[in-house]
């Protein structure tokens, strides 16, 4: 049974955690996604507490959004704001006493995104030592014969499109940080055999997910996908697309990465809803259940952005279009609604990956993977095209 941490539905009226005022500057900036957004930027970061007390993605989330959000307004709230979480987690030699590594969950190595963004920041020493304590885990992570990452070790010969996202852009940091190009052929290497293994020929769509060994009840006997084409795993994989892509000028193999994200964010146009969103299963339309799904969305109009930023054939355009979209239908000064709050395969209660297991996943309001994603999107909003 997984149990999932409390997240309060109202931010405004949630206990406060720590001072945390936005400058009138970006208030002003992200007033124009409406007036809502700002105020509930502000109550969510000032009511923030970690989703675990280990470190974890979730959190890792939140930094990343509220780092991109510094990166697109250089307010000063909220780089202190990252800096304070993650320094209360790791020490000043760069050990990380609630990172536990023998576990081989490559969810876990998320979160080290803000080591990488933080020692770019500031040059301090020791987050370039947390980066390597962190990297150490993959040296060791088990590996499919393909060549990808395991998700984590409790689902063996398993890869899922979120584990792309949760290693593959803290592994090119890591890359560039410490000069090692071998490590970025590694990443495209992996992509690829994703590619290879996971994509829909007809549709250009990614599955969830993918058994190697054919071991699971959800997997194809035949190809080892799982059945259906979830929207969020879809996002992760192109924001790690895109992420990638944005670590690594420069390197060999980069014009691959580029490929898949053109490629994949293509696919996902094609299947919009006609708000110009996209929904929990990303080929099923308007079936019985299915909804447009807010952190997915949020996902796709970040890479479709971030993608036309840096040059490469993407409708940027229809991401902003969707991020206001969202704004204004999900955005409230309290809540952002929409969002699944967790979707997976196979485990206790088993999940199949049916269209019927994913229209079953409770919507979480205020839940960090949406909560990230909508900073995140704001971020390439401002940096873009506002």
């Amino acid at each position: 049974m997984i149990i999932l941490p409390k997240i309060p539905e109202n931010v405004i009226d949630a206990p406060m955690q720590r001072p945390f005022v936005l400058a009138n500057a970006t208030i002003r900036s992200l007033s124009a996604f409406g007036e809502q957004v700002p105020v509930f930027i502000g109550a969510y970061l000032k009511s923030w507490h970690p989703y675990r007390d280990f470190w974890n993605y979730e959190d890792g989330m939140v930094w990343k959004g509220a780092l991109d959000l510094y990166t697109a307004t250089h307010d000063p709230a909220l780089r202190q704001f990252v800096a304070a979480e993650v320094d209360a987690r790791i020490t000043p030699q760069g050990e990380m006493p609630t990172f536990n590594p023998q576990e081989y969950n490559i969810d876990g190595i998320h979160a080290g995104r803000a080591l990488a963004a933080l020692y770019a920041l500031t040059g301090e020493a020791r987050y370039r030592e947390a980066m390597g304590t962190q990297f150490a885990q993959l040296l060791t992570h088990p590996r499919t014969q393909s060549g990808n990452y395991w998700h984590k070790q409790i689902y063996p010969s398993q890869v899922w499109l979120d584990g792309l996202y949760m290693a593959q852009p803290f592994q090119t940091a890591y890359a560039r940080v410490f000069d090692l190009p071998e490590l970025f052929a590694d990443t495209v290497a992996q992509f690829l055999s994703v590619e290879a293994h996971l994509k829909d020929a007809a549709t250009g769509l990614y599955y969830h997910g993918w058994d190697e060994s054919r071991a699971e009840r959800w997997a194809n006997p035949e190809t080892g996908t799982s059945p259906c084409f979830w929207a969020r795993a879809m996002g992760w994989w192109v924001m790690a697309l895109a992420d990638v892509y944005d670590l690594s000028e420069g390197f060999n193999g980069r014009d691959e990465i580029g490929r898949l994200l053109e490629m994949s964010l293509s696919a996902l146009l094609r299947v919009r809803s006609p708000d110009g969103l996209w929904y929990q299963v990303l080929d099923q339309g308007t079936r019985a259940g299915n909804y447009e799904e807010a952190s997915a969305s949020l996902m796709i109009a970040y890479a479709l952005m971030k993608a036309q930023r840096l040059g490469l054939a993407a409708d940027g355009a229809a991401g902003l279009a969707a991020l206001q979209t969202l704004c204004r239908r999900f955005v409230t000064p309290s809540a952002l609604n929409g969002v699944c709050g967790v979707a997976g395969l196979g485990n206790t209660p088993y999940r199949d990956g049916s269209y019927g297991y994913y229209l079953s996943e409770k919507l979480t309001p205020n839940d960090p993977k949406g909560a990230g994603a909508l900073m995140m999107a704001l971020g390439e909003g401002l940096l873009g095209t506002v």
